[in-house]
């Protein structure tokens, strides 16, 4: 896997606003906002539901656009993208770790990290040694074969995680990853998502609802009604 460890801007957002309309009222959600993170970094998003969280996750993955202003990531302007560049780009660019782990039931751990893979140009032998490497790295190489309903709520996490470095993408969005586990799970959720960035130099943005989670990242954004309201930054290791 790569290392894009630096000081570098992997994720520059200026003047970006956000307003969905429901019926005829028009729900601002972002206002404004300009950001910053480094290819490399791992930063947490705090913030009250509604606050804008997700939608910067949302936009910087390319899932949604923005009202107004400019969203580039790892050189690219997305607003200058169609729908199928898009998904190009988040296949290439974008690891998805989600709060509900979103496994297909019917398929074994293999099955669902290989997924993304069906779908590039490696034939059977590479995307088999590919998800292998991967199975390892979040200590599952044992569980290939069980379905999720085999394995306890953080394995079933590991998979996901596995599915999301599976393509060996620069960035990594999590949504929640450690709220449907208990406290010793999510301890080594977070222990992984933080090799990751260490280790592989992988660029994290989370959002998270719990301190001890955001404890992990290099610096903490608190949101508040799309407004960013406080920043802390910590040292690296």
């Amino acid at each position: 896997m790569e290392n894009l460890a630096g000081d570098r801007p992997i994720i520059t957002l200026r003047g970006v606003s956000k307003t969905y309309r429901r019926d005829t009222i028009a729900v601002p959600v972002l206002a404004a906002l300009d950001l910053d993170v480094a290819a490399g970094e791992f930063l947490a998003l705090m913030g009250p539901s509604g606050s804008g969280k997700s939608t910067i996750l949302n936009l910087v993955s390319g899932i949604d656009t923005p009202t107004a202003g400019r969203v580039v990531v790892a050189g690219v302007d997305l607003g200058g993208l169609d729908g199928a560049a898009l998904a190009a780009f988040r296949a290439r660019h974008v690891g998805f770790i989600f709060q509900s782990y979103n496994l297909i039931p019917v398929l074994t751990a293999f099955q669902n990290v290989e997924l993304p893979l069906l779908l590039t140009s490696l034939d059977r032998r590479q995307r088999r040694q590919h998800v292998l490497d991967v199975l390892e790295v979040v200590g599952l190489n044992d569980r290939s074969d069980h379905f999720p309903r085999q394995l306890s709520g953080g394995q079933e996490q590991r998979v996901a995680i596995a599915r999301a470095i599976v393509s060996d993408p620069s960035l990594l969005v999590a949504d929640e990853p450690t709220g449907d586990l208990d406290a010793a799970s999510a301890a080594e959720i977070l222990d992984l998502i933080g090799r990751l960035n260490r280790e592989f130099g992988k660029t994290v943005v989370m959002v998270t609802h719990d301190p001890r989670a955001a404890e992990r990242a290099h610096r903490v954004l608190h949101l508040d009604k799309g407004v960013l309201v406080e920043a802390v930054r910590r040292e690296q290791p």
